[in-house]
Parts: structure tokens; sequence; C-alpha cells
């Protein structure tokens, strides 16, 4: 009970400023959860994906990896789905790599998609700290100015105390928003690697199977 007397107090002796803090904490949390598991969800789906759709690859099946992908709603679906529909008019290697990064380039802007908000309001939690802290350090010294010689002091150290709480409160919420966002970023880095590789292996696969195709006797 006294832990929260105390973060309740701190809270309130803040200022005004703790409330815009508060709500930037609440709005970055909240984006960092749902990217969290946004890119969770898609990286365990393009994984179950790419599973499947390998052995269609080796075989040859491209019709049925195309039925599969189109029922999918995962990043890597919609890159091949680039990849096999190019390929129903050219077989060049080129024009596929270039179909499957036009792929990727669409996919890209989902899976980063409210990310840079974290940072930007971690960044905001910090400034809107200092704001406090220097509008309640004018108060501070605009009130000492007028009162008796004698309380001064007193004023001016409790009224400083007060005044530095929105200053620690922005750290407090800047700095696990600043670490989230690496771990989110982490995350979409790793996503983004693994579908640059889905990408080579799919090119690779096709390619191996022409061949393959070719040498089969009539």
């Amino acid at each position: 009970m006294d832990t929260y007397t105390t973060i309740v107090q701190f809270f309130q002796k803040g200022g005004f400023f703790m409330y815009p803090i508060l709500g930037i904490f609440a709005l970055g949390t909240a984006i960092a959860i749902e990217r969290y598991i946004y890119l969770t969800v898609m990286r365990s789906t393009n994984r179950h994906l790419w599973n499947q759709l390998m052995p269609l690859l080796r075989d040859g099946r491209l019709r049925e990896a195309q039925q599969m992908v189109s029922k999918s709603s995962s990043a890597l679906s919609r890159i091949v789905a680039y990849g096999l529909a190019r390929m129903t008019r050219t077989h060049r290697r080129d024009d596929l790599e270039t179909a499957m990064e036009e792929g990727l380039m669409e996919v890209m802007p989902r899976l980063e998609k409210r990310t840079p908000y974290i940072a930007t309001f971690a960044n905001l939690a910090t400034l809107l700290g200092l704001l406090g802290t220097i509008i309640g350090l004018i108060n501070a010294f605009t009130a000492v100015a007028k009162a008796d010689p004698s309380v001064k002091a007193d004023m001016l150290s409790s009224s400083i105390s007060v005044a530095m709480n929105t200053t620690a409160f922005g750290l407090i919420v800047a700095i696990p928003l600043l670490l989230i966002y690496a771990v989110i970023q982490a995350k979409t880095t790793e996503i983004v690697d693994s579908l640059e590789m889905a990408t080579v292996k799919f090119v690779n696969t096709v390619h191996e199977q022409k061949p393959a195709a070719q040498a089969k006797p009539k």
C-alpha cells in the first residue's frame, strides 16, 4: 500500500505534463503489443507455408503451389504469388527475381507499419518531461521571488523536487519504449531476411526443375 501511495503522490506532484506522458506510454505500449503479436504470427505463418510449399516446388507441382498460395494471407504467399504469376509468361531467372522483389517491396511496408511511432513516442516522452521540468522551475522561481526570505530556500528545494518529477517520469516511459522498439525492429529485420532467403530458394528450386523436366525421356 505504501508503494502505491508513493507512486500516486509522485504522479500528482508532477503536474499537468504527467498526463500527456502517460498517454504517450499507453499508445506506445498498445502499438508495441500489436506489432509484436502481428510479427510473431506472421513469422509462424510464413514458416508453416514454406514447409508445405517446398515439396510442391521440388516436385514441379506449380499449379498446386499456386492454389496453396492463393489461400494464404501471409507475407510469403504474396511474394511467391508474384513469382508464380511471372512464370506463366517467362522462366528467365532475372524476370523471376524482379517479380519477387516487387512482391517483397509490397510486403515490407506492412511489416514496418507503425513501428517508427514507438521510437517517436519515446523521444516525445523525454522532451515533454524536460518541458514540464522547465515550466515547473519557472513557476518555482517566480513564486520564490515573492516569498519571505526565511522560507525561500525550503520553497525552492521543494519546488525543484516536484518539477523534476516530469523529467524522471519521461525517462521512465522513454527507456522501455526504446528497448521495445529495438526488439520489434530486430524481429522485423529477421522476417525480412527470411523472406529474402525464401525468394532465393524459390528461384533456385524452380530453375532446378526446368533442366530436370527437359531431361525426362518422352
